[in-house]
């Protein structure tokens, strides 16, 4: 199982807007292969913060969506708002138990 947690910041005022193009692919991205959780959030604990939680299946899960045409899209919207690179950190993770 591949996780990847990503945060960025954004000019404050643009924090909502980076929020809403993030929650505009949400529907998208749960649905592609292997997607088991999409989570994007805004960071309070930082201005202007913009995070998102990411659980896939596998490693070529995750990889297919970097190189989909959602992700090229959202990217594209991302960046200028963007004050500093993101810091995308990706794990590989064992699922013991879901717990509902």
């Amino acid at each position: 199982m591949r996780l990847a947690h990503l945060t960025f910041a954004v000019r404050p005022e643009a924090q909502h807007d980076a929020l809403g193009v993030l929650l505009e692919e949400v529907p998208t991205v749960r649905n592609m292969e292997g997607c088991m959780a999409f989570i994007p959030f805004i960071d309070p604990t930082t201005t202007g913060g913009i995070g998102v939680v990411h659980e896939w299946a596998s490693e070529a899960d995750f990889a297919a969506y970097l190189a989909s045409p959602t992700f090229a899209a959202a990217g594209a919207r991302l960046r200028p708002l963007m004050t500093g690179e993101p810091d995308s950190r990706r794990f590989d993770a064992e699922l013991i138990a879901v717990v509902n």
